[in-house]
């Protein structure tokens, strides 16, 4: 074997592109692929599956691109099993450093029968396509298709064939999402002991979500002997999804007592290339997933809360900067304790005694028991008894005059008031709220995101007043802002104003401190 398979080491086979893509709706760019792409390279994945080259000419152009622009990666396409798909697939991954052939075929008694081959027959044609693709490159990954429901004497019988037909990586499909990992694991360590040439080959697994079980099998898989996984960003594919790539690589890092085993994925980048998926794809992350769900690192509970702040160990298993974060989250709501509102507070700059903390305890307790999630704001207009944040205006709307149309560029005019002092400018942007925005971050540059913009209207008809809330983020503080107007980007400019002169006041106070013992 090669020092890539050894025992300990465990390589990542990204599908995003390929799998994750067959997804309904989540078809991407070729822009957008490339950028996944050099994503997914530079954060250290072995091999990028970069799409089904005979799909489309669109597919085709994007895979041979990212063969082009690869550094590091694998690049891989797929084949079906006839020589005009393997051609094709050749074609388009032969412009990367370092090419893979996939080629598959489905085995099992309902995919023989949908091209009505006889088992004999079908093996003849693995033998076939194998060939044919190791002749064009030395780097060869059969998969047979439902192999998890496929007759175990026919499967060994079948890996052996493309064993000796030149496949260097045997991928086992869980396609449907059936298995259990004690199946799994059972499938791999059988076909490595069983099937002759097994130890000179990488076994890989590809799972499916249907029954949640994606993560769990792949990792049983591995603990049997398989050296890759295969598995995409945020789960991303057919049906349920795969085994979601960061839940992999993980569960690999923390369980390193129970599976000893290597990646070489830098997962502090595993955060970023998340955000980047779901947006490009449009399936938003769900709040409560492993990992990189937006609650993964949030606690509530006055309980836990209470655990974090004295020691993060006590509630989280990994520690959020190992993924890209900054640092855990606290969230105030109904169920938080006097610790976390007290710590709040000091970090909003206020320092209170016993009395004040217990009757400031009582009115945040009213208000949490109304809202789902208790900002900033919210805190500093109980401490203050005021509807919001009058203070600290630092910037105040002067003027503001919008062009907007079917003709672009969107255009804004805009006039700030600045610590006393006007300035003025003018900007572009993809719409008459967009070029807005764009004018006050032109005359105050800030590194604040948008995490929030909300439109409602407050009457019926034509004239409706609107109105508009907008969350800022910053170094881990939030602000918001709201505004009511009948012209909608006037108010959006006002919450967004009142958010940002918010922000500036959250900036100035320090940084809580989530702390940790050094058990790394």
């Amino acid at each position: 074997m090669t020092d890539t398979t050894k025992q300990d080491r465990v390589l990542i086979f990204d599908t995003t592109l390929r799998d994750g893509e067959q997804s309904p709706g989540a078809t991407m760019s070729h822009e957008e692929k490339l950028e996944i792409a050099e994503m997914l390279d530079d954060m250290g994945v072995d091999i990028i599956e970069a799409g089904f080259p005979i799909a489309s000419e669109g597919d085709f152009e994007a895979v041979k691109e990212i063969a082009v622009r690869s550094k590091n990666s694998v690049i891989c396409g797929l084949a079906r099993a006839n020589k005009t798909d393997i051609d094709r697939c050749w074609e388009a991954v032969s412009h990367a450093a370092k090419p893979r052939i996939h080629t598959f075929i489905g085995t099992s008694p309902l995919h023989r029968a949908i091209p009505n081959l006889t088992m004999d027959q079908m093996a003849d044609l693995i033998h076939e396509t194998v060939t044919h693709a190791r002749n064009l490159c030395d780097n060869v990954q059969w998969s047979a298709m439902d192999a998890t429901r496929t007759e175990h004497d026919y499967l060994c019988r079948v890996v052996e064939i493309a064993i000796k037909a030149g496949a260097t990586t045997i991928n086992i499909p869980d396609t449907v999402g059936y298995t259990a990992p004690r199946e799994s694991a059972d499938l791999i360590r059988m076909l490595i002991e069983k099937v002759p040439g097994g130890d000179s080959v990488v076994f890989s697994t590809h799972c499916h979500n249907d029954l949640g079980l994606a993560t769990a099998n792949s990792l049983a898989a591995v603990e049997a002997g398989a050296r890759q996984v295969e598995c995409t960003i945020n789960g991303l594919g057919e049906r349920a999804g795969n085994a979601a790539l960061e839940e992999i690589v993980m569960a690999l890092r923390v369980r390193n007592d129970i599976m000893p085993y290597e990646t070489q994925i830098d997962t502090r980048r595993i955060m970023n290339i998340s955000r980047r998926v779901s947006q490009v794809s449009g399936f938003p992350v769900q709040f409560n997933k492993a990992i990189v769900g937006k609650n993964a690192f949030a606690h509530e509970s006055g309980i836990h809360q209470d655990g974090m702040l004295k020691n993060a160990e006590t509630f989280e298993i990994m520690r959020p900067e190992h993924i890209g974060l900054a640092s855990s989250s606290l969230p105030l709501g109904k169920h938080s304790g006097r610790a976390a509102l007290k710590d709040k507070l000091k970090n909003l700059g206020y320092e209170v005694g016993d009395n004040q903390l217990k009757d400031m305890f009582v009115r945040f307790k009213a208000l949490a028991d109304r809202k789902k999630e208790v900002y900033d704001d919210d805190i500093i207009a109980l401490m203050t008894d005021t509807a919001g944040d009058k203070v600290n205006e630092r910037i105040k709307l002067k003027k503001l005059r919008v062009v907007c149309g079917t003709e672009g560029p969107q255009s804004a005019e805009m006039t700030l008031d600045i610590d006393g002092t006007e300035h003025s400018v003018e900007t572009t942007g993809d719409g008459p709220v967009d070029a807005a925005f764009n004018a006050v971050k032109a005359l105050f540059p800030t590194k604040a995101r948008l995490e929030l913009y909300q439109v409602s209207a407050v009457t019926e008809g034509t004239d409706a007043q609107a109105t508009v809330s907008v969350r800022l983020a910053e170094d881990g503080r939030i602000s918001t802002g709201q505004s009511a107007d009948t012209d909608t980007v006037v108010a959006s400019v006002k919450a967004y104003v009142t958010a940002l002169n918010r922000l500036q006041v959250r900036l100035t106070k320090s940084t809580p401190e989530v702390r940790y013992t050094d058990a790394s």
